[in-house]
């Protein structure tokens, strides 16, 4: 595995042992005054009007003053109510609460919160306000409780819209790290599912998780991907592409090389084949890596239906995306240079067509496809109403508008329609980009050199692909490097019955079920029901 890892130069940045991340500067502690804390929060926040300040005293003699501080809006207001104000208020401890053991009694005895901590300085404090917890401050005591009372209004669970399936679970994450998390522990029921949190971004502060299963994820990959994770330097974090574009191998390509789901029993078939996911809180996109280019191809239904229709589908899929690639740069190489490879009816027939377009086939093919780019781009960003509308109706009226002005001939008009409706049948998001780029640098190079120029992008793709590396592990693996063993759940899925190991470059515990899972019915229909009948003679 280790070989798998490029050899980079520390960057100069980098070699700084991270002085930008870090600055030396005094924490500043809790004071004993409990109202000298309280204008420090104000002072702090700015005496913002969601800051909640609930002042009370407690003791026997009410001589303890006494305050909580929330956020209004990211708490949960019932169990503040319930477990910290009731617990507080009520009068079977006030003879035994004096100032020093306040916060003790309270921790220990009093309050009935699941999760409770003790906070001493002001980062750490202001921290834990912010993440949604209860500050409990006693007067002329220099520490502070910090409550769990995480909450407030959040999405309830839903049907994916990105990765749809006719057959297998349909709920999806939230915005919520909780509930993501949660999702995929009700599917993986062991104790070696294990969890890392940390939090990136010097402002929003925001939750990131490491999510795999001990034994079979690769401790190497889990540890470079903990080592990029720290390495993060930035202000905000605010979707999980941020982390995606901070941590993965090579920047500049147009394939992505970290994969991303919003489907809980995709993040858990892919912990079970030794991969890594990394939830981010606030985004219902969650990473997995490492990542292999074969992956994007591969849906969640793919492994619900048979391995003969999962097969068949899957192939479609792949050629489709290849008709995505080079379809419009076919149609360029062919009218433009290899006329003699078409047979002579079609290419008449095209030729009568593009007798009255005034320009060659590069331009026109380019004109249309920036047409339907535009129009694809303005579908997405209109309001749900009226977006289908206006591209389904902005393509139809644009599209029979330009045959008849001259400007494009109808068969380019069909060969983008195709490239198009091929495009949307890739599985990832990212993939589809990435063919919507390439198109173009296959169209340019069928336009100088015909087919030859196409043979020459693909090589250079081939290439390329064979050059990228997801966390030290090839690309295109099991391709390249070539692995037989692994290569049942590539371009075609073989049954169940017999994928018995792993993807061998991603984890070191390849085996993931037992020998002999091969169907084996005991006794054929036919037997049966003559057992039945003689069974029923025997009773008359």
């Amino acid at each position: 595995m280790p070989s798998f890892f490029k050899d980079r130069k520390p960057k100069k940045k980098r070699q700084q042992n991270g002085e930008n991340q870090t600055t030396d500067y005094p924490i500043e502690q809790i004071e004993v005054s409990l109202s000298g804390n309280l204008n420090n929060i104000k002072k702090k926040t700015g005496n913002s009007s969601d800051v909640v300040i609930r002042e009370i005293k407690m003791g026997s003699n009410s001589d303890i003053k006494t305050a909580i501080v929330y956020v209004d809006g990211i708490v949960d207001n019932q169990s503040i109510q319930e477990y910290l104000l009731q617990s507080m208020m009520k009068d079977d401890h006030k003879g035994e609460i004096n100032q020093h053991t306040a916060l003790d009694l309270l921790s220990e005895d009093m309050m009935t919160i699941g999760n409770i901590s003790s906070v001493t300085n002001l980062d750490d404090l202001f921290a834990s306000l912010m993440a949604g917890d209860t500050l409990i401050l006693i007067d002329g005591v220099d520490r502070a409780l910090s409550a769990s009372t995480k909450g407030g209004e959040k999405r309830s669970i839903s049907e994916s819209t990105t990765q749809m399936v006719v057959r297998g679970p349909k709920g999806a994450f939230t915005e919520s790290l909780g509930t993501n998390t949660a999702m995929v522990r009700r599917i993986i029921k062991t104790p070696d599912l294990w969890m890392e949190s940390l939090k990136v971004g010097r402002v929003t502060k925001t939750d990131v998780t490491i999510m795999y299963i001990h034994g079979i994820a690769n401790d190497k990959v889990v540890k470079e991907i903990r080592q990029r994770l720290h390495r993060i330097d930035i202000d905000s974090i605010l979707e999980s592409g941020y982390i995606e574009q901070l941590i993965e191998d090579q920047t500049f390509t147009p394939f992505p090389t970290i994969y991303n789901t919003e489907r809980p029993d995709v993040v858990a078939g892919n912990l079970l084949e030794g991969r890594i996911a990394i939830f981010v809180d606030g985004t219902p996109f969650v990473l997995i890596a490492p990542a292999l280019f074969m992956q994007f191809f591969q849906s969640a239904e793919d492994y619900y239906a048979r391995f003969d229709i999962a097969t068949s589908i899957r192939l479609l899929r792949i050629f489709m995306f290849m008709i995505s690639l080079i379809a419009p740069a076919t149609y360029v190489a062919v009218t433009t240079f290899h006329q003699e490879m078409v047979p002579t009816t079609l290419i008449v027939a095209i030729a009568a067509q593009r007798e009255a377009v005034p320009f060659p086939a590069f331009v026109e093919a380019l004109l249309m496809e920036l047409t339907f780019e535009i129009l694809r781009e303005a579908g997405i960003r209109l309001p749900k109403a009226i977006g289908s509308a206006v591209s389904i109706v902005g393509a139809l009226v644009i599209g029979q508008a330009a045959v008849q002005a001259s400007i494009v001939s109808p068969a380019m008009v069909i060969i983008v329609s195709i490239t198009a409706i091929a495009s949307f049948a890739t599985p990832s998001f990212d993939m589809a980009i990435s063919a919507r780029l390439i198109r173009f640098l296959f169209m340019i190079g069928a336009a100088t050199f015909g087919f030859y120029g196409i043979i020459l992008c693909l090589l250079m793709m081939v290439v390329h692909l064979c050059s990228l590396r997801s966390f030290g592990v090839p690309y295109m693996a099991p391709f390249a490097p070539f692995i037989p063993v692994n290569n049942g759940d590539t371009i075609v899925r073989l049954p169940w019955w017999t994928l018995r190991q792993r993807p061998r470059l991603i984890t070191a515990n390849t085996v993931r079920e037992g020998a002999n899972q091969y169907p084996h019915p005991p006794a054929s229909r036919g037997m049966v029901n003559r057992e039945l009948e003689e069974g029923d003679n025997n009773e008359a």
